[in-house]
């Protein structure tokens, strides 16, 4: 082990250091994990040749922290951490969180809000325009264009210009990092690095490259919001290795130039970058005060893939990690593996295997290898393409051998698998070996509504297709003698949900038995196609209008009809119910939601009769301490279903 980077200047001179050639500046707290960017760029730059110093969530109000490093050599490195520090900070009803899922003892009021600008511009305060400030990571990332800022109901311009840093880096950074380093060492200014895949910069619209892709400009997008739409079609349709375009945004006097996205790790790349020698764990500097709760989940799992064609329109990831796949290869994995069964604290528990979806490790089909995905198509959804490979194989290989390792009792899947995914393969061995082996009493899959207007807004399969996998999980966990039981993540709200949509999905978690103990409501994070549709009120694809449950009333009454069975959301849902005329859910009937009268539901009574009584006491406990997160939308909702 190599040890943990230099935390102070002490540190960094015992290293045989008087300047770092790089300060990294990050939003979250230190930890030295690959499931943290801050980690992964600062030991690639490390493995090739250059020195870091980590500046974990500095005091922004005063220069101190700043300038504990000094002027580093080649560049400042800013980044909010691994999510959006607006979203660390508020819920979807923007409410003031009181915890932090990345900050020491889990507590909030470590970094500022807009962490990225508030930290670039202390440095330009400090040091002018002396050294360069590059800035990465999911906020930079997915506010690199103008923007709808949900936080101040208002379209921002690009980060880059907020923040006066000098470029900014999108999507995974590997390439583009040591790219940049490599230019900045050999003593380009960095105002003449302009071809840096991955990048963005701004200049004088006179010097424009030819040949790129045109969006609305920034006052255009602010004015009008089919000009919005129209701009966010432009940017989702050029993020592509293989034919992406560079995409140009004028903002005022000033040109934004976004560089084609850099290209995919291969197999050997992406294994060298989790063979670093990370400690794997958060410093001891934070030990007395109760460590970092984000490390909780991650300790012990192992991330074998990246990238998603998926491509769900409320997920940030295919504007960051791409739809592109890239893949570990198993002896990568299985070398982690017996690393983590080395580990004083290792209980012989793989908590997962995973990545954004769990069960890809492929490409979805061999064109996208030499053409790119297909622009506004979605892979899966709303019915699986017909030229999909689907091939579960590999997978369950790489399954089969973990779970033979020595010291290993059993290696779960947590990261979400994508079961439309698996009701298209032919060969369910991969289903049952799933069921048997790799469910730790639930799992959690993602059907989100089950209204299908909404799925298609949500880029999601259709209900018919979450059932037939409901049906076949508990076929084959009831031929198994098991106990096991689906955790559906839900959403409320979305756009093109109405009223009468939400009414739809409260019944059918009560013809199912489902009882969701928490719900999520959508929340506009910035850069995705939902968020777009919640701004503009239009789809970026087909410019039709899609309706949008805006204010908090209605948001509150869509969230309430999710947790029908719940007394304190009675009088609520009874509202909303007679508003949308389905008075027939009211009462005693067996389809009803609510009861007719308004003094029912008092503690220690049920407050229905029918079928839902059975369910009443077969709700269980959540499990994980899981943040809301931008690049996918954390929910915990929790039901057992009646066996």
């Amino acid at each position: 082990m190599a040890g943990f980077l230099p935390v102070t200047m002490e540190e960094l001179r015992a290293q045989g250091t008087e300047q770092p050639d790089f300060v990294y500046i990050s939003g979250d707290a230190y930890v030295d994990h690959p499931s943290f960017g801050a980690a992964i760029i600062t030991r690639i730059l490390e493995a090739h040749g250059y020195t870091c110093a980590m500046l974990a969530q500095p005091d922004w109000k005063t220069d101190r922290d700043f300038t504990r490093f000094g002027k580093p050599r080649l560049a400042f490195l800013v980044s909010s951490g691994n999510i959006d520090s607006m979203v660390a900070h508020y819920t979807a009803a923007k409410k003031k969180r009181s915890d932090d899922y990345y900050s020491p003892g889990g507590k909030a009021g470590f970094r500022p809000d807009r962490a990225v600008i508030v930290y670039c511009q202390r440095l330009r305060e400090i040091y002018g325009n002396e050294i360069p400030i590059l800035i990465g990571g999911l906020e930079a990332s997915l506010r690199r264009f103008a923007h709808y800022d949900y936080w101040d109901d208002t379209v921002k311009p690009s980060v880059l210009q907020e923040s006066g840093a000098d470029l900014l880096m999108f999507g995974m950074g590997e390439h583009s990092m040591i790219e940049l380093a490599d230019l900045l060492n050999a003593g380009k200014p960095v105002s003449e690095i302009t071809e840096v895949r991955g990048t963005c910069y701004l200049t004088d619209p006179a010097n424009t490259p030819f040949g790129c892709a045109e969006c609305p400009s920034f006052e255009q997008v602010a004015a009008d919001k089919k000009a919005y739409a129209k701009a966010v079609r432009i940017q989702y349709d050029q993020q592509d290795e293989v034919y992406g375009k560079r995409i140009i945004q004028r903002h005022g006097k000033q040109m934004l130039v976004q560089n084609p996205p850099a290209l995919s790790l291969t197999q050997e790349e992406l294994d060298a970058v989790y063979a670093l020698p990370y400690m794997r764990t958060y410093h001891p500097m934070y030990e007395p005060m109760g460590g970092v709760p984000a490390i909780k989940e991650v300790r012990f799992s192992i991330t074998h893939n990246r990238g998603c064609f998926g491509f769900c329109n409320f997920c940030s990831i295919a504007l960051h990690q791409g739809r592109r796949m890239t893949t570990r290869s198993e002896h990568s994995v299985i070398e982690e593996a017996k690393y983590l069964t080395t580990l004083p604290d290792f209980k012989g528990y793989i908590h997962d295997v995973g990545g954004p979806t769990a069960n890809f490790r492929h490409p979805s089909c061999e064109k996208q290898l030499t053409h790119g995905l297909c622009k506004g198509k979605k892979c899966l959804a709303p019915m699986p393409c017909k030229n999909l490979t689907v091939d579960h194989r590999e997978y369950l290989s790489l399954l089969r051998k973990l779970r033979k390792l020595p010291k290993v009792k059993r290696v779960f899947i947590r990261s979400g698998i994508r079961y439309d995914y698996v009701m298209a393969d032919k060969d369910d061995t991969f289903f049952r070996e799933l069921v048997q082996h790799h469910v730790s009493g639930q799992l959690k899959v993602a059907p989100e509504h089950c209204a299908n207007g909404v799925l298609d807004r949500m880029g999601k399969p259709h209900i018919e297709t979450y059932k037939a996998f409901q049906k076949r999980f508990y076929e084959i966990t009831k031929s198994m003698g098991k106990e096991q039981y689906l955790v559906p993540y839900l959403m409320s709200s979305h756009p093109g949900s109405t009223m009468q949509d939400a009414i739809t999905l409260a019944c059918f978690l009560k013809e199912e038995g489902i009882r969701p103990e928490q719900v999520q409501d959508f929340y506009p994070t910035p850069g995705t196609i939902s968020t777009a549709m919640f701004y503009t009120g239009l789809d970026p694809y087909t410019l039709e209008p899609v309706y949008v449950p805006r204010t908090p009333k209605e948001k509150a009454e869509q969230r309430a009809l999710l947790q029908y069975f719940k007394p304190e959301n009675h009088a609520m849902i009874r509202t909303a119910l007679l508003k949308a005329g389905r008075r027939d859910l009211i009462g005693c009937g067996p389809h009803c939601l609510v009861p007719a009268d308004p003094h029912a539901g008092k503690p220690g009574q049920h407050p229905q009769t029918g079928r839902g009584r059975q369910h009443a006491s077969q709700s269980t406990q959540s499990r994980g301490n899981q943040h809301a997160a931008q690049q996918k939308h954390t929910r915990k909702p929790q039901q057992k279903r009646k066996k």
